[in-house]
C-alpha cells in the first residue's frame, strides 16, 4: 500500500488552490523534494488535500502534469532577450541562466534531459537561442543546426554537473593513479563554475569560427 506523504515544509495543506495552475505548483514542489519518479497522482491529492479523483477534472495524467511543470519551470526563463549588447554575450547569458535554473530544480531538469522532446520551438530557451543565432549574422538555414549543436553542449554539461559526473571527471589523473598517492579533493563550486565558463567560451569561439566559415563560403 502506498504511504501518504506529508506536504514539503513551508507548505500547508490548502494553501495552494486545487487549479490547474496550483496542482502544477504543488506537483513542482513534491518533484523538487522527492523527485520525478516518486510523485504519483495519490501523493499529488494528498498534498493538495483534495480527493485524488479530483485531479482529473483539471489534468487527464501524470504525463500532463508533467507537461506543464514543465512549461511553468519554463517560463521563469527570461535571459538573452537584450538587444543592445553584443550576441555573444547574449549567448553567455542565455546559458548561464538555463544552468541557474537547472541547478533550481534538478530533479526535474534531470528528468527532463532524457526526453528527445523536452525542448520545444515555443520555449523561451529554443527562440532565445535562435535569436541570437540571427544577431550573429548566421544564414538562416544553418541556424536549426547550430542552435541543436548548442543545446547538446548546454545540456551534456549540465547532466554532468547534475549526475555529479563532472565532479568526478575533474579529480581523474591524467595516468593510471598510484595506489600510495592521496586521492584529489572534490572541486570546489567556483571551480566547477569556471569550468562551465570555460566550455561557454569554447561554444561562442566555436560559433564565430562556424558563422565566419559559413559566411565565406556563400
Amino acid at each position: 500500500m502506498e504511504t501518504q506523504r506529508r506536504p514539503p515544509r513551508g507548505t500547508r495543506k490548502r494553501d495552494v488552490p486545487l487549479t490547474e495552475d496550483g496542482i502544477y505548483a504543488m506537483a513542482l514542489q513534491l518533484i523538487d523534494a522527492d523527485g520525478v519518479e516518486a510523485l504519483t497522482m495519490r501523493k499529488l491529492a494528498a498534498a493538495l488535500d483534495a480527493n485524488p479523483m479530483s485531479l482529473y477534472h483539471h489534468v487527464p495524467n501524470k504525463d500532463a502534469v508533467l507537461c506543464g511543470v514543465a512549461q511553468r519551470v519554463g517560463s521563469q526563463f527570461r535571459a538573452g532577450e537584450r538587444a543592445d549588447i553584443p550576441w555573444q554575450d547574449r549567448l553567455r547569458e542565455l546559458a548561464l541562466d538555463f544552468r541557474e535554473l537547472s541547478l533550481r530544480h534538478p530533479k526535474l531538469m534531470g528528468y527532463s534531459f532524457a526526453r528527445p522532446d523536452y525542448i520545444q520551438p515555443e520555449d523561451p530557451f529554443w527562440q532565445g537561442l535562435v535569436d541570437i543565432l540571427f544577431a550573429a549574422d548566421l544564414p538562416e538555414p544553418e541556424i536549426p543546426r547550430t542552435a541543436a549543436t548548442l543545446c547538446a553542449v548546454f545540456t551534456g554539461l549540465l547532466v554532468g554537473e547534475l549526475t555529479g559526473a563532472l565532479q568526478r571527471w575533474s579529480t581523474l589523473p591524467p595516468a593510471p593513479a598510484d595506489p600510495d598517492e592521496e586521492a584529489p579533493s572534490p572541486p570546489s563550486k567556483d571551480m566547477i563554475d569556471t569550468m562551465f565558463s570555460c566550455a561557454l567560451d569554447a561554444a561562442i569561439v566555436g560559433v564565430e569560427g562556424h558563422v565566419a566559415r559559413v559566411r565565406e563560403g556563400a
